[in-house]
């Protein structure tokens, strides 16, 4: 089980910041060990999303987003500080962007994040 999830009726997770941060570095570390392919980390991702119950999908979110948006300011600040860095284009890779979150479930069942 992972640490900072709580499992409740079935497979319905509830979700704390430092359970979806802890799992957005996970995915990363996988990724940067090769563990994972892109497409990996996206399944990992969809299933995941399927997983958190849908009254705690909107806070879900919001944790997902601080979390991306934080570690995308890192690597910009690490490829500013390194003037050897400067031909790599964080926003030009090719994983899935802040964007497209809001696929993670379908629309009729989408909740707007306070």
């Amino acid at each position: 089980m992972d640490e900072g999830v709580n499992w409740k009726m079935g497979q319905e997770i509830s979700v704390s910041y430092q359970a979806v941060k802890s799992k957005v570095y996970r995915l990363i570390d996988s990724l940067v060990e090769d563990a994972k392919s892109e497409g990996d980390v996206q399944e990992s991702m969809r299933r995941w999303w399927k997983l958190v119950h849908p009254a705690d999908r909107p806070i879900a979110r919001k944790y997902l987003l601080t979390v991306l948006q934080k570690s995308t300011a890192t690597i910009e600040a690490i490829c500013e500080e390194l003037p050897e860095l400067k031909d790599f284009d964080p926003h030009t890779a090719t994983t899935p962007t802040l964007a497209r979150l809001h696929e993670l479930e379908p629309a009729s069942t989408r909740l707007k994040a306070m």
